[in-house]
């Protein structure tokens, strides 16, 4: 049996081959959702007991380790994780010291979107133990064309290679088509002559894109910032061009084109005023990571060095409530979701100098503490904790904000 977390743009063609393949199937999303032929499981947990493989496909590192945390209790010795979602190699690593003694660990990042996962043209990048890789050779086969690149982290890490070529490659020639435009070079011109460089394949590619927007996002804009933000930390000067792209992505998801297709970044650039990233007084940030805001705040707000994250709530992109009169899953939710927001840029709760929570019963505080152990480790922030009548929605019981640095 094969357990499957994460039915988003991705999970979801992906379980769905499965299915179709004749494999035994449980999904889990944390918004529910059916998969004809598949069975729905309640909780991570519940979805990966009895699986001999157990594959994740999520939006990023903090989402993959609370759902692996979250399954933990449910895994047996023998089984073996395949994850899927690009986290880079850090994570994968942590993930390895997480899991029990006994379980497998393969990382299998993806190269390809939404079309080729439907039609099983993907490209795995698979790394692991030999053991472990022949486990899940055959499985990994469904998606596509499955390389073996070396040890577990070896994926991982070759992934973030690859975006790293792949995605500021996009952006120069969204930024050249602006420049060609403002020469008042002809564009379809400027293309059918591209066309025939080294750059051909990309700009047949793109073409589509270029000349009418894109059906449906493949790759989301905000998960490419993402991307590149992994694919640049802790790097020095070989990774100037990823850096650019990097902050050029940042600067157009932070505009509202987190959850649109990478290639809107060509529009984006054609639009974008002159002035630098660094002129402007106060950033809003609101990743597409997270459940959008109603319009009348921002997820946080970035001055200079600092993150003023908003309080946070367990309410799902539906506007329902998570975890109804569970201080300590909606606390699991609150922190999920402030873990994405402090990632989308390039900060983690390690970063995160003060912490305000609002609670409508302190006597409940205990679960809300627990849960918060696990995320703020190490020596704590400075801590504000309130007891109010009431929140905005009547079945929240606690709202989170925090204040973090950003290096």
């Amino acid at each position: 049996m094969i357990a499957f977390l994460g039915l988003g743009h991705m999970g979801a063609p992906m379980a769905r081959r499965l299915v179709d393949a004749g494999h035994t199937v449980t999904v889990w999303n944390r918004t529910p959702k059916d998969l004809p032929g598949a069975t729905v499981a309640a909780t991570p947990a519940e979805a990966v007991t009895g699986a001999d493989l157990v594959v994740t496909m999520l939006a990023d590192s903090d989402a993959v380790e609370s759902v692996v945390r979250a399954a933990l209790p449910g895994l047996r010795p023998g089984t073996v994780v395949v994850e899927m979602s690009t986290i880079g190699p850090d994570a994968v690593a942590r993930i390895r010291r997480s899991l029990p003694p006994g379980t497998g660990l393969v990382d299998a990042p993806v190269l390809g979107s939404v079309a080729p996962a439907r039609e099983g043209n993907l490209v795995v990048l698979a790394g692991g133990s030999p053991e472990d890789l022949a486990r899940c050779r055959d499985v990994l086969a469904v998606f596509g064309t499955v390389r073996e690149v070396g040890r577990t982290g070896a994926g991982a890490a070759l992934k973030l290679a690859l975006m790293s070529a792949l995605v500021p490659a996009q952006v120069m020639l969204a930024e050249n088509l602006a420049y060609a435009e403002r020469m008042g070079v002809d564009r379809a011109a400027f293309l059918d002559v591209l066309a025939g460089t080294p750059l051909g394949a990309l700009v047949q590619r793109l073409r589509p894109a270029i000349e009418e927007e894109p059906s449906e996002t493949r790759y989301a804009m905000g998960l490419a910032a993402k991307d590149l933000r992994l694919a640049t930390a802790g790097v020095g000067a070989e990774q100037t061009v990823a850096a650019a792209a990097r902050d050029l992505l940042a600067e157009a998801a932070d505009a509202g084109l987190g959850s649109e297709d990478l290639t809107a970044v060509i529009r984006w650039a054609a639009g974008r005023r002159s002035e630098p990233r660094s002129g402007k007084i106060a950033e809003r940030i609101n990743p597409a990571t997270v459940p959008a805001t109603n319009g009348r705040y921002s997820h946080a707000v970035r001055f200079g060095d600092l993150l003023f994250v908003s309080g946070q709530v367990a309410l799902d992109a539906g506007g329902q409530i998570v975890g109804r009169d569970d201080i300590a899953r909606q606390s699991e939710y609150i922190f999920e979701n402030l873990g994405r927001i402090l990632a989308d840029q390039g900060s983690s709760f390690g970063d995160v100098i003060h912490i305000k929570t609002f609670v409508t019963d302190m006597d409940r505080l205990v679960d809300h503490a627990n849960v918060r152990a696990r995320y703020v480790t190490g020596e704590p922030p400075s801590s504000t904790t309130v007891e109010v009548s009431r929140l905005f929605h009547p079945d929240v019981l606690l709202e989170v904000e925090v204040i973090a640095a950003i290096a």
